[in-house]
């Protein structure tokens, strides 16, 4: 499940990137009802997501290897997202201990800022 559309802009230590959420999108079947709302874990999926491309073009990572969340923290959501609306979101390189990477996300629709949080994410060989 892709949920960035493009690259708008990317540094060592930053990303922004572009998403538009269509009606169709499983995740808002049924939540809610006749008002369909992009679920908080989705907007911080885009936010981990991100890191995570950051992370491939930035970090010296073996063959096989990706990144992968380890902690969310001082999660929180200002304003709802909804089916039809784009979003940018932003990544941010906040630290490097090993191979230990801590990052700020956030979402911002119109300028405004749906969802901020803190996460860290490992890179890891899957086997």
């Amino acid at each position: 499940m892709r949920l960035v559309d493009e690259i708008v802009s990317m540094s060592e230590t930053e990303i922004v990137c572009r998403k538009t959420f269509s009606e169709d999108e499983f995740f808002v079947q049924g939540h809610f009802p006749n008002h369909p709302i992009v679920p908080g874990v989705i907007q911080c999926e885009c936010c981990l997501q991100a890191g995570a491309i950051l992370l491939a073009q930035i970090a010296e990572m073996a063959e096989g290897a990706v990144p992968v969340a380890t902690r969310l923290d001082n999660v929180k959501f200002k304003n709802m997202v909804r089916p039809g609306d784009t979003v940018e979101i932003h990544a941010k390189l906040d630290d490097h201990v090993s191979n230990a990477f801590f990052l700020t996300g956030k979402m911002l629709l119109g300028g405004k800022v749906t969802a901020r949080l803190n996460f860290a994410c490992t890179v890891a060989t899957p086997g």
